[in-house]
This record gives C-alpha cells, sequence and structure tokens, in this order.
C-alpha cells in the first residue's frame, strides 16, 4: 500500500488488515502530508507494517521486497499543485512514483490497483457542459453535445482531449502507463477514476477534501466562502465514504483476474452527492453552529460548477453499490473530529 500513511492509503491499510488478520499489509509513506504521523498508532494497532519511503525512490520499493498487489495510493492530490510554483513535486510524485511502482509490480508479478481520479476529464469540456441552476444546487441536464456524459454524470468515454490541470494530468499518464504494462508484460492492472473520496482521517483542505474541510470549519469556528460560480454555493460534487471504497478494493483484490484490465469511475454517483449550499445545511444539522458562508472572489484556475461520476461501467461488471448517504458520512467525519479534536487542532 503506497501513500499508506495518508488518509485513504491507510484506512484501506487497516480495513484490509482487520478483515484479514492473516494477510500481510505493508504501508509505505513519505510522511510529507501534515496529519500522516497521526495515523501511524492505528496502522501498528492495526498490525499494518509502516515503512518510512517514496514512491519516487526505486530503491525504497525494493526494500519492501516482494507482493502479491499493490495499491498505488500515492499523490500530491491537490487540484492547485504547481499553479504558480514548480510542478516537480506534482510530476515526480504522481508519475515517476507510479512508474516506479508499475515497475515493482512487474518484478513481482503483482497485482496492481491504481487509484486514479475523475481529475482526468478535461476542464474545457467540463465547463462547456449542458446544467440548469436549481433552488440549492446545479443539476446536469440530459441533452448534452459531447459524448459521455448524461443527468447521470460523466462517463468513462467522456472526451479525453484538452488540459485538466497538472494533477490531472500526471493521474492520467499513468493511467496511460498502466495500459502499456498490462499489454506488454501482462500486468494484472486495475484502474479507479475516484470522485471525492470522505470520511474520518481525512486531514481536509480547501483544494482537497472539501467535505471534511467544511465540517471542521463548522466544529472549529473557521471562515468559509463560497468561491466562484455566482458565490452561491450552488457547485456539486458526489462523494463516497472511504469504508465503501475499502469494500469494492477489496473485492478487486481477492478477484484479480476478473478485474484485470478493468478501468472505471468509482464514485457516488447522483445519489449521493452535495453542493456546497448544502452541505453547510447538513454541517449546520450535525453540529447545531451556524457559520456565516459568504460569496469571495472569481472562478479558481480548474475548477468546475458541478461533477458527478457516471458508475454504469462498474455496476455492469459488480453488485456493489455505496452503501452510506451524505448525512452517514459527514455525521461519521463529526464523530471523528470530536473524538480527536485536540490531536487535529495541533496537525492542522
Amino acid at each position: 500500500m503506497t501513500g499508506g500513511a495518508g488518509f485513504i492509503g491507510a484506512s484501506i491499510a487497516i480495513g484490509l488488515a482487520t478483515r484479514d488478520p492473516g494477510r500481510e499489509v505493508i504501508a509505505l509513506d513519505n510522511l510529507r502530508r501534515r496529519g500522516s504521523e497521526l495515523n501511524l498508532p492505528r496502522l501498528r494497532e492495526a498490525g499494518v507494517r509502516f515503512m518510512h519511503g517514496d514512491v519516487r525512490e526505486p530503491n525504497d520499493l525494493l526494500e519492501v521486497g516482494s507482493a502479491d498487489a499493490i495499491v498505488e495510493c500515492s499523490a500530491e492530490p491537490s487540484v492547485m499543485a504547481g499553479v504558480g510554483g514548480s510542478p516537480d513535486y506534482v510530476v515526480q510524485t504522481n508519475l515517476l512514483g507510479a512508474y516506479n511502482c508499475l515497475e515493482f509490480a512487474r518484478r513481482s508479478d503483482a497485482q496492481f490497483v491504481f487509484l486514479s481520479t475523475s481529475r482526468v476529464y478535461p476542464v474545457a469540456a467540463l465547463e462547456s457542459l449542458a446544467y440548469r441552476e436549481d433552488a440549492t444546487r446545479f443539476e446536469l441536464r440530459d441533452e448534452q453535445v459531447l459524448p459521455g456524459v448524461s443527468a447521470c454524470g460523466i462517463a468513462e468515454d467522456f472526451p479525453l482531449d484538452g488540459a485538466r490541470t497538472l494533477y490531472g494530468a500526471t493521474k492520467l499518464s499513468a493511467e496511460l502507463l498502466a495500459a502499456e504494462y498490462a499489454a506488454a508484460y501482462g500486468l494484472r492492472t486495475v484502474v479507479d477514476r475516484c470522485g471525492v473520496v470522505a470520511g474520518p482521517w481525512q486531514m481536509g483542505k480547501v483544494d482537497q477534501g472539501v467535505f471534511t474541510y467544511w465540517m471542521l470549519a463548522h466544529h472549529l469556528g473557521l471562515p468559509l466562502s463560497y468561491i466562484g460560480f455566482g458565490g452561491r454555493g450552488k457547485q456539486v460534487r458526489d462523494l463516497l465514504h472511504v469504508e465503501d471504497l475499502l469494500d469494492l478494493l477489496d473485492e478487486q483484490l481477492a478477484e484479480p483476474e476478473r478485474w484485470a484490465g478493468a478501468s472505471i469511475n468509482v464514485g457516488g454517483g447522483r445519489a449521493c452527492s452535495l453542493s456546497l449550499l448544502e452541505t453547510t445545511d447538513l454541517c449546520r444539522e450535525i453540529t447545531g453552529r451556524v457559520i456565516d458562508v459568504r460569496p469571495a472572489g472569481e472562478d479558481r484556475p480548474g475548477d468546475i460548477p458541478i461533477y458527478i461520476s457516471d458508475c454504469k461501467r462498474l455496476q455492469d461488471i459488480t453488485d456493489w453499490r455505496p452503501r452510506r448517504a451524505p448525512a452517514e458520512i459527514l455525521a461519521d467525519i463529526h464523530a471523528w473530529i470530536v473524538e480527536h479534536e485536540t490531536a487535529l487542532a495541533g496537525a492542522l
């Protein structure tokens, strides 16, 4: 498990080890992200072996030895990565790191499960979608000019021409490498294009982990703003509880041959989506606190008014479905914040 002390990596590693105590789970992480150190005691308690290492360094991966499967969760996940500065870390981590992981998988003949992102879809194409403005959110229309999009969301055959942020470009490039490794070496690869994943132990920020960030702000009394799109908070994302993602990954790891070559959207879909305005209402209801959220600024580079994952391709090959609704996801996050408020204050 790379990125094994991050939010998704640690949650998946702990879940896999807890479900099958006889399975050896190794978490590799460089601990660069603030708050990842809080996961080390959790990993240890679950019986996960932690290794301090960096996917940018091939020798760090070689120290693992061999493995039956590698789940590539490491990434610089911010859509703002490299904006106004050097792209070095995001490119080195997300692209070179994925290459090093693919090489490790090739040498070990290991299954390669790659956590990609909905950000592989181009910004200009997403901005051009037809949508309507309802009372609390934007909604996609069924009638669209581009293929691969409907009121159900964005499907895998949505056009990929155009720019998509450095974060999205590095993840798409890694997807293409995985496809080449599958063709050239018979590597059993799975690409999961995740929408927003949320849940306890996520160190939410304004540019990554927005639902956790929104709940943290409500609980701690931090300022919030509706940035861009008229400042009304109607921009929409689907969200997926990290435990629901664990269920899917557990299935994929159990049947590597059946899942080999799959490249699929993984998200909450229309049924599990929220606008920021709707998120504010739920946070107020759960916390009992009212934060004044005001409009601020213009649209940010790379931001889009609406993204929902159309997961029909995934649903055609598995009975897996998300089990947790938005209110339950936010309530889980709030309970975690309350329980660990002191540690979180230091980390954040």
